[in-house]
């Protein structure tokens, strides 16, 4: 395959003289915070006096569907990491999909996802982008404020920056809601906005926090990633829900790779659903860890021995997945 850029870069990041990922305070996110807030209100609220079978059917299936389709697939995979290519307008649709789980705007997500990326990898950074405070405040932290850097690095988002279907969806992610409560509420009431609404926003936001601050917490290892100053954890349990995503330890050994479950039982569904894109001739030069020459970059550890020094060096080309 060739390819304009590393799969395994942090592709939209400028690290400029001085750039810092250390110092920096955090501060309320007023937008986020109300907006996360909200749905989780309405949720306790509402959702236990309308419940319905149905209801509890459309989150589910909502939710599934957002999270693989668009969280997964569309966000992670094809537009921050650019693990395999596909029509535009079939990036436009998965990324759609993924700004209705409501997060943010894709623009706010690649920016958080590649700041995260790269401070990670550096020998320090701040608490806030290790996730190393204790729960409550992690909590606190992520779903209702943000980070500001005394010295930030730049960004340049290539063409997805410049795409005014991307800048229409920043402007208007929780707008995104408004039809999809509208077709709900035709369907089946308030039951269904509710459900497939605000507690399929309120789990997905939430949920996506638990995992990424277990995942950089506590869990079983298989590499180690040279030089980096947070190593991550994969979080067996939510492998199905967050459809492939919670192999965290080996997404930060192969961050370019659209395969994150690479072992045996590792269920990937996110993985799954690329392949049969690609079946139907709609995705291709899909990134695999054995292509992408990371054998310098990582240290493989024997699950007995993750409290020993009982480590050996991996070429990537090896991994038998």
């Amino acid at each position: 395959m060739s390819h304009d850029h590393d799969r395994c870069n942090v592709n939209t990041l400028v690290e400029t003289p001085g750039c810092s990922p250390v110092a920096g305070a955090v501060r309320w996110d007023p937008v986020h915070s109300l907006w996360n807030g909200g749905m989780m209100a309405a949720s306790l609220l509402l959702a236990p006096i309308l419940f319905s079978w149905t209801g509890l059917l459309v989150f589910v299936a909502l939710t599934g569907a957002t999270l693989l389709l668009g969280h997964s697939v569309g966000f992670h995979r094809r537009l921050i990491h650019r693990s395999f290519d596909c029509p535009l307008w079939l990036e436009r649709t998965l990324v759609w999909t993924g700004t209705c789980v409501d997060m943010s705007g894709p623009l706010t997500m690649v920016r958080t996802h590649d700041l995260r990326d790269w401070a990670q990898r550096q020998s320090d950074c701040h608490d806030y982008l290790a996730h190393r405070r204790r729960p409550l405040v992690d909590g606190w932290w992520q779903l209702h404020c943000r980070l500001e850097l005394a010295h930030p690095p730049a960004f340049n988002m290539g063409r997805a920056g410049g795409d005014r279907f991307y800048q229409f969806l920043e402007a208007t992610w929780m707008a995104q809601q408004l039809p999809i409560a509208l077709l709900l509420f035709a369907g089946g009431g308030w039951s269904w906005v509710v459900w497939g609404v605000c507690v399929r926003v309120t789990a997905s936001v939430t949920g996506h926090w638990i995992v990424g601050h277990l995942a950089h917490r506590t869990g079983p290892q298989s590499w180690l990633v040279t030089d980096a100053g947070v190593q991550a954890h994969d979080v067996p349990w939510a492998s199905i829900p967050t459809m492939g995503e919670a192999w965290h330890n080996n997404h930060h050994a192969f961050p370019g790779s659209a395969r994150i479950g690479l072992n045996p039982g590792q269920s990937d569904w996110g993985y799954a659903f690329i392949l049969l894109m690609e079946r139907l001739g709609l995705a291709w030069s899909i990134a695999l860890p054995e292509r992408l020459a990371r054998g310098k970059a990582l240290t493989r550890v024997e699950p007995k021995n993750l409290h020993t020094s009982g480590v050996s060096a991996v070429d990537g080309a090896s991994l038998s997945a």
